[in-house]
C-alpha cells in the first residue's frame, strides 16, 4: 500500500489493523558513465513498493538525497549533511508514530546512509517511541551476488548496473559499460587502497577510482538484475513478516540489568 495515493478514512483503517510501514531511501549521486544518478533510489524505491504490494503493508515516499559527500566531485551529485540527514529521517519516522506505526523498515540503496539510519533507529527505540530498523538490498542477498558476478564492485558496478538494467532499462548507457569498467577499478580485491600502518587514508570515491565506479560493469544482464531483485525482495517480505510476528516490548530497549540504578536509595 503505497501511502501518497491513498485518502486519510483509507489509511485510518490501516493503522485500526497493521502497525508495519517501509520507508525507501537512496541517493543522487554519480554512479559512473553508464548510470543515472538516481540509480540508488531508483532501487530502494523499486523493493519497497514490490514488497508492500506484496504483503500489504504500508509503503511512503522515497528519501532521495543521502549522505554522499563522498561522491561531490562528479558532477551533479546532491547530498545531505549527516546531522541533517538523521534529524530529518527522525522527524519523518516520528510522523509516522504519531499516526499508529511502531514498526518500520528503512529500505535502504545506499551505503552512505547506513550508519546514520542505525543512529536514527537507536534514538526511536531508545526513547521507547518505535523500532526501527535499516536494511540493504545487498547484504541481504550476499552468497547470491557473489555467485553471478567474477568482479562485483561496492558503487556502480555489475550488481547496481543489472538491476537498474532490469528496473528502468531506459536509463542504462549500455553502449558505456567497457568505458565504466576501464576507467574505474575493476578488481576491486586486488586493489591497492590508499592506507599506511592501518589507517584507510582517503575520503573520496575519486581518489580510488578516476570516473567513480569499482568492479565489471559488463558482466551484468537484465536477467540477472531480475534474480537479485526477486532474491531481494523475497528477504524484505520475509524481515517484514518477522517483524509484524514480534511483541512491541521485546523489540524495544531492554532495561538495566539488576539492581536498577538509585533502587538501594531511601
Amino acid at each position: 500500500m503505497y501511502v501518497a495515493d491513498r485518502t486519510w478514512p483509507e489509511l485510518g483503517e490501516y493503522v485500526a489493523e497493521e502497525s508495519v510501514a517501509l520507508i525507501p531511501l537512496g541517493s543522487t549521486e554519480q554512479h559512473g558513465p553508464h548510470l543515472p544518478l538516481a540509480t540508488d533510489h531508483l532501487i530502494a524505491e523499486g523493493l519497497a513498493r514490490e514488497a508492500a504490494d506484496r504483503t500489504g503493508y504500508l509503503c511512503t515516499p522515497t528519501v532521495n538525497v543521502g549522505v554522499s559527500p563522498h561522491h561531490r566531485q562528479f558532477h551533479g551529485t546532491m547530498w545531505i549533511d549527516p546531522p541533517q540527514f538523521r534529524d530529518y529521517v527522525e522527524s519523518l519516522t516520528r510522523n509516522l508514530a504519531y499516526h499508529g506505526i511502531d514498526r518500520v523498515v528503512y529500505v535502504n540503496a545506499h551505503g552512505g546512509n547506513v550508519d546514520h539510519l542505525r543512529e536514527v533507529g537507536r534514538r526511536l527505540r531508545d526513547d521507547g517511541t518505535m523500532y526501527a530498523i535499516e536494511w540493504m538490498w545487498d547484504e541481504s542477498i550476499p552468497d547470491l551476488v557473489e555467485e553471478v558476478f567474477e568482479h562485483n564492485g561496492p558503487h556502480g558496478g555489475p550488481k547496481e548496473t543489472a538491476m537498474i538494467q532490469h528496473l528502468a532499462p531506459d536509463l542504462v548507457r549500455e553502449d558505456r559499460l567497457e568505458a565504466a569498467r576501464d576507467g574505474g577499478l575493476a578488481d576491486v580485491e586486488t586493489a591497492e587502497f590508499l592506507q599506511k600502518h592501518g589507517a584507510r587514508t582517503f575520503y573520496d570515491a575519486i581518489e580510488n577510482s578516476e570516473n567513480g565506479v569499482f568492479g565489471d560493469q559488463t558482466d551484468a544482464t537484465a536477467e540477472i538484475g531480475e534474480r537479485l531483485f526477486e532474491a531481494a525482495t523475497e528477504q524484505l517480505v520475509r524481515l517484514l513478516e518477522w517483524l509484524d510476528e514480534q511483541r512491541l516490548d521485546d523489540l524495544l530497549a531492554p532495561a538495566h540489568v539488576d539492581p536498577q540504578p538509585g533502587s538501594r536509595r531511601e
